[in-house]
């Protein structure tokens, strides 16, 4: 018996999906600059689109929007998110600004190369952000700049993108 919004294995089956290349911008290069690995996704939840250790970053592989997830993911890594924990003496960034500023460098990222996902970005920040504007756009505009460091966005310019993730509801 069939029911709402489940399917079968047989429903499965076709051609190979090959996912689109980012354009002008290659993540393994941009990974190996900023000295991030990418590991396999081994968590079993399946409403889990990726996560970051120490300098490892896992993407699911349904992900909804994996080029997204990969700018968030790598962003805690660049934001120091996840050398925290390493740290027992010092205060730890609240989850929510944690959240929220990993998903700006997103929105960021996705902007300067044109890509789907700002829209989701914006919903998740505005989510998480419980504090109303306590993250730093200076600090997220430089973590985007470093997701895009190989330098081939010909649309990212100083400030642009600053004012697509501060004025997050617009």
């Amino acid at each position: 018996m069939y029911k709402p919004r489940w399917f079968v294995i047989s429903q499965t089956v076709g051609e190979e999906c090959t996912r689109p290349q980012l354009p002008a911008w290659n993540a393994d290069h941009a990974l190996a600059a900023l000295d991030i690995e990418r590991i396999a996704f081994t968590d079993t939840d399946g409403n889990c689109q990726g996560y970051a250790k120490k300098r490892q970053i896992a993407i699911n592989p349904v992900a909804q929007l994996p080029h997204k997830t990969l700018f968030h993911e790598a962003a805690h890594v660049i934001l120091g998110h996840t050398s925290e924990a390493d740290f027992t003496d010092t205060e730890r960034t609240p989850k929510n600004l944690r959240e929220v500023e990993a998903e700006a460098v997103a929105l960021l990222c996705c902007e300067a190369l044109d890509l789907e996902g700002a829209d989701y970005c914006r919903g998740y920040i505005q989510n998480w952000d419980t504090d109303h504007g306590s993250t730093s756009c200076t600090a997220l505009s430089s973590a985007a700049r470093r997701c895009l460091s190989d330098g081939t966005s010909p649309r990212w310019k100083s400030g642009c993108m600053v004012r697509a993730c501060c004025n997050a509801d617009s």
